[in-house]
C-alpha cells in the first residue's frame, strides 16, 4: 500500500492553496470534479424549496456576490486568472430549518433559512459564506475525492499503472466513487484540517469584501451557544468551539490588513410572517430580526 500511495502521488498534480499556501496533491482534475457536483447540484435544487422571503433572498445574492467579486479580484491579482473559469457562482436561500450551509465546486452555494437568525446581520453571512467559498477555492472537495480513490481503488490503480492503462479505467472508477459518495461530497466530509483552512481564508475573503472580520468572534460564540450539545448543524466535522474561535482570534491581525469598511449600512435579515409574506426593507436598509426557529 506505501507503494500504491507512492504511485498515486506521483500520477497527480500539486497544486498550492491561495492565503494559507499548503501543498496539496489531487488525483482528479477540476473538470472531472466539476462534472460530478453539478450533477449532484442540480438533483438536490430539483426537490429543494426556494425560500419565499424576498428580503432575505436578495440578502443571500448580495453578501454571495460581494464576495465572489472579492474572490475573483483577488485570483486575478495575483496570477491566478486561470482559476476564475471553474467558478460559475450561485446564490441560493431554500426553506430549511436546519443551521447549515454548503458549497459545491464550481461555486453553488445554498443556504438554509435555519442559519439567517443565528448570523443576525450581513457581516456575520459574509464569515460563513466566505467560509463556503474558502472550500470551493480550495478544492477540498477535489482533495476529499482524491483521499478516497487513493483508499479504494488503490490496488486497481497500481495494476492499471503497471499495465499501463488509459485514461477510461481511471474515470470508469471516479465515476463509480462519485456514486458512492453522492450527496456527502460537499456536506460533512471535510477534515478538520480543512475546516480550519476554510475559516482562515473565509476570513480574509470576508474582509476582502469590504466586511468586519472581527464580527467572526461572536458570530461562532452564538453558534457554539445554539449547537451545545449537538453533533450537528454547521460543519459537523470541524474544530472545538474553543479551539475555532481562538484561531480566528490568531488570524484577525491578517485579515485586518484586507478590510475597507464597506460605505453601505450593515442589513439585518428579515421576518417572515405566517402568511409567508416579507417585509419592506427601510431606507436604512435594516430589516427586522428573523423569527426565532420552532
Amino acid at each position: 500500500m506505501s507503494l500504491v500511495a507512492t504511485i498515486l502521488v506521483s500520477c497527480g498534480t500539486t497544486s498550492t492553496v491561495p492565503i494559507t499556501g499548503r501543498k496539496q496533491t489531487l488525483l482528479v482534475s477540476d473538470g472531472e470534479v466539476l462534472s460530478l457536483s453539478t450533477q449532484q447540484y442540480q438533483q438536490y435544487m430539483q426537490s429543494a424549496k426556494a425560500s419565499t422571503n424576498a428580503t432575505n433572498t436578495a440578502l443571500v445574492k448580495r453578501v454571495g456576490q460581494n464576495l465572489a467579486n472579492a474572490v475573483t479580484s483577488y485570483l486575478n491579482s495575483n496570477g491566478l486568472s486561470a482559476e476564475t473559469q471553474n467558478y460559475a457562482w450561485e446564490f441560493n436561500l431554500v426553506q430549511d430549518k436546519q443551521v447549515n450551509a454548503w458549497c459545491m465546486p464550481g461555486g453553488k452555494i445554498v443556504v438554509y433559512e435555519g442559519l439567517l437568525p443565528v448570523t443576525q446581520d450581513e457581516a456575520s453571512l459574509a464569515i460563513v459564506l466566505g467560509h463556503e467559498i474558502a472550500h470551493a477555492v480550495a478544492k477540498h472537495s477535489a482533495e476529499r475525492l482524491s483521499n478516497e480513490y487513493k483508499n479504494q481503488y488503490g490496488t486497481a490503480i497500481l495494476g492499471a499503472v503497471v499495465q499501463g492503462a488509459g485514461v477510461s479505467e481511471k474515470t470508469q472508477a471516479l465515476i463509480s466513487l462519485g456514486q458512492q459518495l453522492g450527496g456527502a461530497l460537499w456536506t460533512s466530509g471535510f477534515s478538520r484540517k480543512q475546516e480550519s483552512e476554510a475559516d482562515h481564508m473565509g476570513l480574509i475573503f470576508a474582509a476582502m469584501a469590504g466586511y468586519d472580520p472581527q464580527v467572526a468572534t461572536s458570530f461562532w460564540q452564538r453558534m457554539a451557544a445554539q449547537s451545545s450539545g449537538n453533533s450537528g448543524g454547521l460543519f459537523s466535522d470541524h474544530p472545538s468551539d474553543e479551539q475555532r474561535i481562538k484561531d480566528i482570534q490568531g488570524w484577525m491581525p491578517e485579515a485586518l490588513k484586507y478590510y475597507v469598511p464597506k460605505k453601505t449600512t450593515t442589513s439585518k435579515t428579515s421576518k417572515t410572517s405566517k402568511t409567508s409574506k416579507t417585509s419592506k426593507t427601510s431606507k436604512t436598509s435594516k430589516t427586522s430580526k428573523t423569527s426565532k426557529k420552532k
